[in-house]
């Protein structure tokens, strides 16, 4: 295994605010929106509405503090928890959440799915349910066998990962540990849904370059499935959009069940 070279995302500084005026704004030039925002909640948009997902708890893991991929799902649980690795992005999230001074504006992102259901006029009853729903912020450690610990929380209906496992996974038995322990926070059955970036080297915040895992299709379907899930639905979208913020070769989102 090669030495890791650029920094880490939950051990390195990372500057939650920066991220997102990177990879998240509205603003023309920036390169990567259609694949980083517009297609992830596309794909969560059409998949809640015709995969009969739904439930009473849904646990987000994801980079940064994002929350725009959760639009579609508030719709479908009752409560909603946020794990998140790093404290900025606590802090961040929860000066959306907050309605506080400074908090970034996903204005765009919700005109998106308003148009996306059919909504003829933008208001603000989409962001305060999604707010409503959001019952908690929980800070998690990947040093942990419950990464919140002390913290136990109830078996969740479903738990969403977008891009966190690439971001704090050094290689592939990192990986699969840190997996493990995302699925150990379902209920039997339960529903588990994961974004990733394939064949990534790397994703620049500022002025550092950060350390993304490298894999390919094969070995997520299989690590997936040697935890005991099935496999229902896999998406996998080539890259479009050329920027030297990132490397990856293409987006992949699979939804799989405990058997």
């Amino acid at each position: 295994m090669e030495p890791i070279q650029h920094k880490i995302y939950h051990v390195d500084s990372f500057h939650s605010r920066t991220f997102l005026d990177t990879y998240c704004a509205k603003k023309p030039e920036m390169d990567l929106g259609e694949e980083c925002l517009r297609l992830t909640m596309e794909e969560l948009h059409y998949f809640f509405k015709f995969a009969n997902i739904k439930g009473g708890t849904l646990i987000d893991i994801s980079i940064g503090p994002i929350i725009f991929h959760l639009y579609s799902a508030c719709e479908c649980f009752k409560e909603i928890i946020l794990l998140r690795f790093n404290d900025h992005c606590i802090i961040e999230l929860k000066k959306w959440l907050h309605d506080r001074t400074g908090a970034f504006d996903w204005t765009h992102a919700l005109s998106f799915v308003a148009e996306k259901e059919g909504i003829s006029e933008l208001s603000e009853e989409k962001d305060m349910r999604l707010k409503a729903a959001i019952k908690h912020v929980v800070k998690c450690y990947d040093d942990r066998e419950n990464i919140t610990d002390p913290l136990v929380l109830p078996p969740a209906d479903c738990v969403l990962v977008t891009n966190v496992l690439d971001v704090i996974s050094k290689d592939k038995v990192d990986f699969i540990r840190n997996l493990q322990k995302f699925t150990k926070l379902l209920k039997p059955g339960g529903q588990f849904l994961l974004y990733g970036a394939l064949n990534a080297t790397y994703y620049i915040v500022g002025k550092d370059k950060f350390h993304l895992f490298n894999y390919n299709e094969n070995f997520i379907r299989k690590a997936i499935e040697q935890e005991g899930f099935v496999i229902n639905h896999c998406q996998v979208r080539p890259r479009k959009t050329e920027s030297d913020l990132t490397d990856f070769k293409a987006i992949i989102f699979v939804s799989a069940y405990k058997n």
